[in-house]
């Protein structure tokens, strides 16, 4: 019997919705594995009962979120070309916008490397850290940074694999990076007694793990990184850069709102910046499944644009949409119902400990929302319109966030600044979703 050959580009055949959720599932198996070590890592921190050490991982953890963001701009270009490829039946393109791609992540996560290097004080001191706290966050930043680059490798591999269609070796590159986090956090920072100097050396043994993973699955498993050439480089850059630019300019969106509400958080004390950061480190635990939803939904997108099959460009959008309010939905009341439990699990009390159970009863479900951006921007950057995920996502930043911060906080004080960011997610959330919908329909009139 002949055995049916899979087709190339896989995600223009079958249900969108069993692909999206097999791509959503895996991509947040990756995604929370790795934010759970994170959370693990502030965890573990906590028990060494010092507020300046949890306030420290909180400023540090904006330097490090923003190279994380670098890296998914760029690794978004990778799946973007390479599942475009793919869709157009284009195998020997899709392998040099791969290769070409993981030059690129390495180039550009190096030069932020440098840029902290020199600047983490001055950077550190602005967001507002102060006396031990940024004392600390340097000496946790400084260690971590040769990380950065091997991380920002690592999900490049990750994103070209999910443009390929293997969502599950793409998940193993996140599930080993974090697995090594889990166990050897505990050892460097209370059986070496390296405290919060442990943790970074932690994390940069797992990003070494990482990249081995991501390395295998598309080098030797899949044999789909080519030779590196500086020509073939320089022939691609213009066509990543496209998408790339875009891309990282959204994606720094996000540490540029996690730089200003930890700004406009921290006159209100060190216990309150401690909360802001055990939030940080809960939301991606928590709503990790909204976060790939904008690399799950995008390749599915891409492949069937190459196809220019759009009746399943429109059923992927739909599917991601639904996908993204049914999961708010679920996880929001898990974190209403355990609260406290929650609060208490980082020995937070006090101020510290009201403002987490305010989140977790009030602002959680604002999440729904922000699934829905991901899910629309996941359109524009395959749809070629990156350029419209940039606007929306720094209109969500500034528009969508300073303002509203403000007024909440002169009405409420940190719980104002919280509904005001969560207003802001609701009407950004619900327009881009509009145009999404708006650019797909304008694609298939013009084909």
């Amino acid at each position: 019997m002949t055995a049916v050959a899979e087709p190339i580009a896989r995600f223009t055949q079958g249900s969108t919705l069993r692909h999206v959720i097999t791509m959503t599932l895996t991509g947040a198996i990756g995604l929370m594995t790795m934010f759970a070590a994170d959370l693990a890592d502030l965890f573990y921190l906590s028990l060494l009962g010092d507020t300046d050490v949890v306030a420290a991982i909180g400023f540090a953890g904006v330097l490090s979120f923003t190279n994380l963001s670098l890296s998914l701009g760029s690794g978004i270009a990778a799946s973007a070309l390479v599942a475009r490829s793919l869709g157009a039946g284009n195998v020997a393109r899709a392998k040099e916008f791969a290769t070409s791609s993981l030059v690129f992540t390495v180039l550009i996560s190096a030069a932020y490397t440098l840029l902290i290097v020199f600047f983490a004080t001055e950077i550190l001191t602005f967001l507002g850290a102060r006396g031990e706290a940024l004392s600390l966050a340097l000496s946790y930043i400084y260690i971590l940074t040769p990380g950065f680059v091997l991380l920002a490798t690592a999900v490049n591999c990750a994103f070209a694999l999910r443009g390929k269609g293997d969502a599950v070796r793409a998940m193993f590159i996140t599930l080993g990076s974090a697995a090594a986090t889990v166990i050897l956090d505990p050892i460097f920072i209370f059986w070496l007694g390296l405290g919060i100097k442990g943790a970074a050396l932690a994390h940069i043994i797992a990003n070494a793990m990482a990249l081995a993973f991501g390395l295998y699955g598309l080098a030797v498993k899949h044999r789909f990184l080519g030779p590196l050439r500086l020509a073939d480089f320089l022939r691609d850059f213009r066509p990543i850069w496209a998408i790339a630019f875009p891309a990282m300019l959204t994606q720094l969106a996000t540490p540029f709102i996690v730089a200003y509400t930890t700004w406009v958080v921290a006159p209100y004390g060190e216990a309150a910046v401690a909360a802001n950061a055990i939030i940080g480190r809960i939301v991606p635990v928590a709503f990790g499944i909204i976060f790939s939803l904008s690399g799950a939904v995008g390749p599915i997108i891409g492949q069937n644009f190459g196809a220019r099959n759009f009746a399943r460009v429109r059923r992927a959008l739909k599917d991601g949409l639904g996908f993204a309010i049914v999961y708010t939905l679920i996880t929001s009341l898990i974190l209403f119902l355990f609260r406290n439990q929650i609060a208490e699990a980082f020995l937070a009390s006090g101020r510290t400990h009201e403002l987490i159970v305010y989140f977790c009863s009030f602002i959680a479900i604002s999440w729904a929302f922000t699934g829905a951006q991901f899910v629309a921007q996941a359109a524009f950057n395959n749809l070629g319109r990156p350029a419209l995920s940039t606007w929306f996502n720094w209109g969500k930043a500034t528009l969508g966030t300073i303002p509203f911060a403000m007024a909440g906080s002169r009405l409420g004080n940190v719980e104002g600044i919280m509904v005001g960011t969560a207003i802001g997610s609701v009407i950004f959330g619900i327009a881009s979703v509009a145009w999404a919908f708006r650019i797909t329909d304008e694609l298939e009139r013009g084909k």
